[in-house]
């Protein structure tokens, strides 16, 4: 029976002993709010006017926006997801993002959850790199200058970190205050199947939102400004707490065992 290293434990916090809290302050890390909102197209019409007059477009899109393409990672005990599902306060999980399916501008990342607050970390890779990942060849890792990189090693030789799902969704950025507010719609949601090669842009992918719906991600540090406030009346609009790495790790259940059929009762 595996049993976690507690060894990344020292990678964390100071101590066991660090309350969450300080361990966010030892650290230096400045956590961001993020609030999700499944909407309308109808909606997302309305909240474009009304934001084009105050938040510019995201200056890398061209044209409408940008496809954005994630590996997800999860462990031997899919703690990503169980502790999702389980409403754990303080999660984390890895992913490998590409742009356009290009391969100029690759970024391993680790992103921190504390109930509404949000941290993410970046390392980059190269095309090569993420070719050694997807074979199971990490030493490279442990000489990285990046310590994510490193930490995510030790994941994968100790925790047994592997591909679990490709998530793809067009996005269409809107930010104010050189990026201190940002408010996106992601739409398109989708899951990649076939294989985990990231550069394959033409790999099948499964719908996973309602044919009508999309996602609003409004992300901001410290307070959200009362003009964006009003631009974005959340009161009106539909909150979800639901991960992408979730709903398409769900829409391919399927790839992860028997237990698939027992609990869709398909027979």
């Amino acid at each position: 029976m595996f049993m976690k290293n507690k060894f990344l434990s020292s990678l964390w916090g100071q101590s066991q002993n660090l309350t969450w809290q300080e361990e966010i302050q030892a650290s230096g890390e400045t956590y961001r709010h993020e609030n999700k909102y499944l909407i309308s197209y109808h909606d997302q019409d309305s909240l474009r006017r009304r934001l084009s007059p105050v938040l510019a477009l995201d200056k890398h899109v061209k044209g409408d926006g940008y496809t954005i393409r994630s590996l997800y990672f999860d462990d031997y005990w899919q703690s990503a997801y169980e502790e999702k599902d389980a409403g754990v306060l303080m999660r984390k999980k890895y992913r490998i993002r590409i742009y356009n399916f290009q391969d100029h501008y690759i970024r391993l990342e680790r992103k921190k959850k504390f109930g509404a607050y949000i941290y993410k970390e970046s390392a980059p890779l190269t095309r090569a790199q993420v070719e050694d990942i997807l074979l199971g060849h990490y030493d490279f890792l442990k000489q990285s200058p990046h310590s994510l990189a490193r930490e995510f090693y030790i994941e994968c030789v100790t925790n047994m970190m592997r591909p679990r799902v490709i998530v793809d969704y067009e996005r269409e950025p809107w930010i104010l205050d050189a990026g201190t507010v940002r408010v996106t719609f992601d739409t398109d949601v989708r899951a990649a199947v076939g294989s985990f090669d990231i550069f394959d842009a033409k790999l099948p992918t499964l719908p996973v939102l309602p044919p009508d719906k999309l996602i609003l991600e409004v992300k901001y540090t410290e307070l959200m400004p009362q003009i964006v406030r009003q631009l974005v009346p959340t009161g009106a609009l539909e909150y979800t707490a639901v991960s992408k790495y979730v709903l398409c790790y769900e829409k391919t259940a399927y790839k992860h065992g028997f237990n698939y059929w027992f609990d869709h009762e398909h027979f």
